[in-house]
This record gives C-alpha cells, sequence and structure tokens, in this order.
C-alpha cells in the first residue's frame, strides 16, 4: 500500500544539454514500462535498432533540426504509479519552455553527458547548462532533483567516471544551495540503471548499487498543497443561481481553486480588492457536492450573503498572515525569468497575471542579472532574452502575494507584452 502522497501522479521534468540524451532517456522510460505499442516501435526503427529519440521528438521542426523545442508531455505508469513527463528543450534559446514545464513540476531529472566532460579529472568543469538547468529548477522550487549521469557505457572506466562527475555535482550543489534528491549512473541507449538495474549482469556498475531511476521516481513525494499558508482563492467564473428563493445566501457561485490553506462553511472571508467581508455557507464540489477543500482543488463558494465580487478578484482568509495594508504591495521586488524576443528594460509597461487579475506594471528597474554559471550577480540595465535577473517592478493596482519561497502560487506571476499580448516573462516575488 503506497502513501497518498506517494500514489498520485508524478510530473517531472527532463533537462538536460542538447544531445545528453533526453530523448532516449523518455524514449527508454517508455519502452521498458511497456508504454509504447508494438505497431509505433516499428515505425521508429532504424537499420534493425530502435531509435528512442525518434519516438519522442514529435515535432517535425525538432526531428528536422534533431533538437527538441517545444515542452511535449507524455504519460506512462507502473504498478506503482502514474507519470507525467515534460520533456523541456535543452538550448539555451529555449530556456522559456523550461521554465513552463519546471514551475508546475514534481521533481526534475538533470541529464549529465559523461563523455562531453573530461571525467578523467578529478576537478572536472561541469557544462554550462547543466549548471543553468540545476540552479532554474532549484529557483523555480522543484521539490526534488535527480541527476542521471548517462552516457556511462562509454568511456573506459565507468567507475572513476561516475565518481568523479558525481563529486563535482556535489561540489557544485553545496556552493549553490541545492539539495541533491538523489545521483545515479545511467545509461539511456542501454537501458542501464534506467528502469532496471540487472545491467546485462554488471549489478554494482560504476561501483553503484542504488535504485534504478524509475524506482526512485517511484517513490519521490508530489508537491504538497500549500496548506500551511492562510486560505486564498483566485475566482476564475461567477455562477449566478436561478433558484434566487433562499435568502440565508447569496444568489451566486464564485468558482476556482483553492490555491492556498482550506475553506469550510463558517469561515469569514475577505474580498480582494474590495475588502468586503462575508460568511461562507456552502463549499460544493466539481458535481455540486457539499464539501470541504483544501489547496490545489476545485471549489465552489456560495457566502451568506450578496457581496460584489467578479472573475479576477481573490477571496482572503480575513486578517491573515499575509493581508497586510495592499498600499505595501504596489511596488515588487521579483526575480525574473525573461522570455521575451525583446529585452526587458525600465520604464516599459506590461500586464502581468497574478491568478486570475490583470494587472498593469510598470519595470522600475534592472538591478542586476544572475550569471547563471557562476550564480554571481553582475550589474545590468537590462535583461536579454532567456537571462534571469532581479527587477523591481511598480504596480499600477495593489496585488497579494506572498514571497515565492512561501507560496509557489502566490508568489508567481506572468508578464504580457501589451501590444503582442506574448508572454514575456515569468516573474517570482522576492
Amino acid at each position: 500500500m503506497h502513501n497518498d502522497k506517494h500514489f498520485s501522479a508524478l510530473k517531472f521534468i527532463t533537462c538536460g544539454s542538447v544531445d545528453d540524451g533526453k530523448s532516449t532517456l523518455i524514449g527508454r522510460l517508455l519502452v521498458d514500462t511497456k508504454a509504447v505499442l508494438q505497431d509505433h516501435l516499428a515505425g521508429v526503427q532504424r537499420s534493425g535498432e530502435t531509435d528512442l529519440a525518434l519516438l519522442t521528438d514529435g515535432l517535425s521542426a525538432e526531428r528536422e533540426q534533431g533538437i527538441t523545442i517545444d515542452v511535449a508531455y507524455r504519460y506512462f505508469n507502473t504498478e506503482a504509479r502514474k507519470f507525467i513527463i515534460g520533456d523541456a528543450p535543452g538550448h539555451e534559446q529555449y530556456t522559456r519552455n523550461m521554465v513552463t514545464a519546471a514551475s508546475s513540476a514534481d521533481a526534475a531529472v538533470v541529464l549529465v553527458d559523461a563523455i562531453k566532460l573530461d571525467w578523467a579529472n578529478p576537478a572536472l568543469q561541469l557544462l554550462p547548462q547543466t549548471r543553468r538547468h540545476a540552479l532554474l529548477v532549484n529557483l523555480l522550487r522543484v521539490p526534488s532533483i535527480v541527476f542521471a549521469i548517462n552516457k556511462l557505457d562509454a568511456v573506459a572506466d565507468p567507475a572513476l567516471a561516475y565518481q568523479n562527475i558525481a563529486g563535482a555535482l556535489e561540489k557544485f550543489a553545496q556552493e549553490a544551495g541545492i539539495r541533491i534528491t538523489a545521483m545515479v549512473p545511467i545509461s539511456a541507449l542501454k537501458g542501464w540503471n534506467v528502469v532496471d538495474t540487472d545491467n546485462h549482469g554488471q549489478s554494482d556498475w560504476c561501483g553503484y548499487t542504488g535504485p534504478s531511476l524509475l524506482s526512485i521516481l517511484e517513490d519521490l513525494p508530489v508537491t504538497p498543497a500549500e496548506t500551511d499558508v492562510a486560505f486564498s482563492f483566485p475566482v476564475q467564473w461567477v455562477e449566478k443561481f436561478h433558484d434566487s428563493g433562499v435568502t440565508t445566501q447569496g444568489r451566486r457561485v464564485f468558482w476556482g481553486r483553492v490555491a492556498t490553506g482550506s475553506i469550510a462553511p463558517g469561515q469569514t472571508l475577505q474580498v480582494f480588492p474590495s475588502g468586503q467581508t462575508a460568511v461562507v455557507s456552502q463549499v460544493l464540489s466539481a458535481t455540486r457536492q457539499p464539501q470541504n477543500k483544501a489547496a490545489g482543488h476545485s471549489a465552489g463558494i456560495v457566502l451568506d450573503r450578496e457581496v460584489d465580487v467578479s472573475r479576477g478578484d481573490w477571496l482572503l482568509a480575513e486578517k491573515s498572515a499575509f493581508f497586510g495594508a495592499p498600499e505595501s504591495q504596489r511596488e515588487l521586488s521579483t526575480t525574473i525569468a525573461w522570455m521575451d524576443d525583446e529585452p526587458l528594460l525600465a520604464g516599459r509597461l506590461y500586464w502581468a497575471l497574478h491568478g486570475h487579475r490583470w494587472v498593469k506594471v510598470k519595470v522600475q528597474r534592472v538591478v542586476h542579472r544572475l550569471n547563471v554559471n557562476t550564480l554571481a550577480e553582475e550589474e545590468a540595465t537590462e535583461l536579454a532574452p532567456n537571462a534571469i535577473g532581479h527587477v523591481i517592478l511598480a504596480l499600477q493596482e495593489p496585488l497579494m502575494t506572498l514571497p515565492f519561497a512561501r507560496s509557489r502560487v502566490l508568489g508567481a506571476m506572468v508578464l504580457v507584452d501589451t501590444a503582442t499580448h506574448k508572454t514575456s516573462g515569468a516573474v517570482l516575488v522576492n
């Protein structure tokens, strides 16, 4: 019997440099867990061998370029668990796609290609891409980070290579404040330590006797719902009751997903931004059954009286921990992963989307840019595409936020270009 937290589907992303073997690894997981049909396998044969990478590089543009551009989601399951894989691009110019995939992931598998490293050298340098991806998933608070050291079947001394690369990863993680959940030597091509640990009879291949990558993933917890934070609920849809004969409650249901905390009838809520208060008279499930709801679940909330609430408003626990004077939220210190082709400059205006609320924001100033290879904060006046930096934003109207370190929901928003409507940046509140 599994714990509840392990029993639900695990959403994980794979990240690594171009040609590190991500597509091959995902292909291997799909084939060895029998998630791929035989006729599909027949279609990706290359001179008698199954080309695992072709299974996953679905976009024709990717097949032509031999790289993964978009985030593709794959589904497979074992007897123990269901999985959703987000295959995020490795190219630096697609950092934006990786940010998208990582922001909701429970775990990240960072692939490290042994062949590209000076593996015989105990003081070897990791690739900038490996550092960038590990830093990004850590910045985005992906709860579990697993390093899979790939292609160790192709080096002369796999045990030495694994030892040196693992040492370099541990040193880097310590400097960067990253907690490594697990580290595993693999050959995605041969399937060693991916699903099974038999490895053609070499059970202690690379001197490693731990679990396979799949066993590690089967045991990882899903992201805990933010139930330790006071209740918050972004209103997505307002539904009017047709039967308005009931006078003990308001005539509308507010639908959305509980962002933080939990909700039950009898709680007093405050509406943001209007500040009105009301008591919860009913909490409904999607099938309209009365049911208390916690963070991460959708709910319909009926209040005890008519209050003015529309899409984009928030229902919040009264006088909760983060309900300070809204004035203080007019200026936000943020970390931004910039995704637009146009650089981020001080003075520019954007739309910010927080929950379902749209607010105009102005870039006050770019404080610094994060050097993804050294973690140093560098002087900067703009953020180029795919750069990450510390930026002060001024909001036209206040927002109810928490630091991203406390809430992945309340501490995140996106910036949207007012003219092109393109998503320009992922914002984490500091």
